[in-house]
């Protein structure tokens, strides 16, 4: 006896295939993956993955408009924390755990793709650009700044990638001072002293490492 597909609202079915459509472009790469395989993913026909998606270009497309969108907004409340040192990390974190396939569809698989490595690369610039504003003004070499922007959003990035693939969700509020607290110290030593100051926290920024273990217990 067959069992009838669930209704659901149009947003609430556009929301299910951008999570099906985030998980198998994520696995299997853009090439390699069919209308099919989302509708197959969702339980639907490809028929009704058409009524919400143009192509599978389409539904790539709003997967990563999706999950930048969401970063925007994350954004925007974690510098309004009182300790907005952190602002970056636990963005990129919360998103991460919201979206996990669609986070990393768009920091490691969309640069790949020729359609959409310029929605990849206009993201980074964004990113580089923000990150100018916040500690470029510590950075009076001009070469080094651009440099020092740059390879503070890769690491930060990174970090959060790896994170997502090997630490407990009960352990990201103490896993986040720890990671900010690794690129303050970077940034550090790549400013002009007299700069960082002014701009860092003074006090101890670290939190002991070993406490991530202890909760893993």
């Amino acid at each position: 006896m067959s069992t009838a597909r669930p209704l659901l609202r149009r947003d609430e079915r556009r929301a299910q295939l951008l999570r099906s459509a985030a998980v198998a472009f994520a696995h299997q790469g853009y090439a390699a993956t069919s209308v099919d395989d989302v509708a197959k993913a969702a339980g639907i026909t490809k028929l009704i993955v058409y009524r919400h998606f143009e192509s599978k270009d389409h539904l790539y497309r709003c997967v990563l408009e999706q999950v930048s969108s969401r970063l925007g907004e994350v954004w925007a409340e974690e510098r309004a924390r009182e300790d907005r040192y952190e602002a970056p990390t636990r963005t990129l974190l919360r998103v991460g755990r919201e979206h996990p396939d669609a986070f990393r569809l768009l920091f490691v698989h969309a640069a790949r793709e020729t359609d959409f490595a310029s929605f990849a690369e206009d993201l980074r610039s964004l990113q580089i650009a923000l990150a100018d504003e916040l500690i470029g003004p510590m950075i009076v070499d001009g070469e080094l700044r651009r440099w020092a922007t740059a390879t503070a959003i890769d690491h930060l990035v990174t970090a959060v990638l790896r994170w997502l693939e090997i630490g407990e969700l009960a352990n990201d509020e103490q896993w986040i001072p720890v990671a900010t607290a690794g690129l303050i110290a970077a940034i550090s030593a790549w400013a002009d002293p007299a700069s960082v100051l002014d701009a860092l926290p003074s006090e101890d920024a670290s939190t002991d490492v070993a406490s991530i273990d202890d909760a893993s217990v």
